[in-house]
């Protein structure tokens, strides 16, 4: 990785792409400690740190924004408005058979259904901008929902969040690798300095010893190379190809073919599936008692003593409020693994692609029985991925049981996924680079 980093430094250009990536993450550093206009979260601060409803939900949203909601900043949202829209219109593109045509038109096609999902991020922006002061409602900020201030703060939070899709779209153009998936990594490492600050205060205060660290640490490596073999991690199934006449030849066309499933196809969807499934009653819960805050009799008033009703039952579904929650947490994510690769890779179409280019597996007839090989084989390293995935997405519950450290969480979940699998990406985008640039460059030498 290093040599490869040095290679990458030693070429003008990626050297330029490199330096405009840096720029980026710091003008996204600066930009999460710009305050929400009219919003003082000053007197929230004890509410985030409980361990109620709305605590848990505020804390799964804080993750992906790197302390930006935390601290009140305009990247209160991330760009969560952005991939929400993105997850929908992948879902509607199985759906409905107009967009999967769209879609496959080429790239004109993507680039309609990329104008769309920009106009439906503009309207989950002010959604969410608006579900983010209800949250802020239920810690205690006296805002009105629909007063002069919300509005500002509601405009504040949608411009950072189209802020951020612009930045992202241009780190993929000038930059290095996918500019939306190195936001999201740059928000969650950007906590990661208050993570070792609250650490080592856990270290001084007695909460953890210094040979909790090293478990820790232990068990942070561990992890990393676990992920690191998820993402990785492909079955290549061997594929054959007819011969091709070409003019008055035979042609035998690529005799060492491989057709490559990955172990976790679904990446870090089902995660986020399973435990937004869960904190759905306490999202429910919270933004009840905060709209009805002062209508507690009569029709509203039934409302709200449900969401008092609610509230307990929300806390207990929490993963790490009781080992029921936890098992439950588990089977959700291995059920959303298997319901999203089902979205993402279409076994069907694979095995008729094969077909069609007069490409088959060694020892399978085309048609039915190469879809019903690709399928058995697609169950099988699904349910070993859907695993792993479970208990990657418990270890945040689990590790501070066992190390004594409750402020880092960069250990499992969807922050170590998302870190690892963009660090890789990013990695293979400059190794494709530097291909590409020895290519040139023996093309050039050959042309002289």
């Amino acid at each position: 990785m290093i040599e490869a980093l040095q290679r990458a430094w030693e070429i003008p250009e990626l050297r330029r792409r490199i330096r405009f990536l840096m720029l980026m993450f710091l003008i996204y550093a600066f930009g999460a400690f710009i305050p929400i206009p009219g919003i003082d979260l000053r007197n929230a601060a004890n509410g985030f740190a409980g361990n109620g409803a709305a605590s848990n939900v505020f804390n799964l949203i804080n993750i992906f924004t790197g302390g930006s909601l935390r601290r009140g900043s305009v990247f209160a949202m991330g760009i969560t408005p952005y991939i929400n829209a993105s997850i929908l219109f992948q879902m509607l593109t199985v759906a409905f058979p107009s967009l999967d045509a769209l879609q496959k038109e080429g790239e004109a096609g993507r680039k309609q259904i990329a104008r769309y999902t920009r106009w439906t991020t503009i309207g989950l922006s002010i959604l969410q901008a608006f579900g983010v002061i209800v949250l802020f409602k239920s810690f205690g900020i006296n805002i009105g929902l629909f007063s002069p201030a919300s509005f500002l703060a509601v405009t504040a939070m949608v411009a950072g969040s189209m802020f951020l899709l612009w930045l992202g779209e241009q780190v993929t153009e000038k930059g290095v690798g996918n500019g939306v998936s190195l936001v999201i990594f740059a928000g969650i490492l950007l906590n990661l300095p208050q993570q070792v600050s609250n650490m080592v205060q856990e270290i001084e205060s007695g909460t953890a010893s210094w040979f909790n660290l090293l478990l820790l640490l232990a068990l942070f490596y561990v992890t990393v190379l676990g992920v690191v073999y998820l993402v990785q991690g492909t079955r290549r199934i061997p594929v054959q190809h007819n011969k091709r006449v070409i003019g008055m030849r035979q042609i035998q066309a690529g005799g060492g073919a491989y057709l490559p499933i990955k172990v976790n196809t679904a990446g870090v969807m089902p995660i986020i599936f399973a435990i937004s499934l869960l904190l759905l009653p306490a999202t429910l819960a919270s933004s009840l008692k905060a709209l009805l805050s002062h209508n507690t009799t009569g029709f509203l008033g039934f409302f709200y003593h449900f969401a008092d009703w609610l509230t307990p039952i929300a806390n207990k579904l929490s993963p790490g409020a009781s080992w029921i929650a936890a098992v439950l947490y588990a089977l959700l994510t291995i059920f959303f693994t298997y319901f999203y690769t089902a979205i993402v890779l279409n076994v069907e179409d694979m095995a008729e692609n094969l077909k069609k280019y007069g490409s088959y597996i060694p020892g399978i007839r085309p048609g039915k029985p190469t879809f019903e090989y690709l399928d058995g084989v697609v169950s099988r390293i699904t349910l070993a991925g859907a695993v792993f995935l479970a208990v990657i997405a418990l270890l945040p519950y689990l590790v501070p049981i066992i190390t004594h450290f409750y402020s880092f969480s960069l250990i499992g979940g969807t922050s170590l996924l998302i870190v690892v699998g963009v660090a890789i990406e990013t990695l293979q985008a400059i190794e494709a680079q530097l291909l590409l640039r020895n290519y040139e460059g023996f093309i050039k030498s050959s042309a002289k």
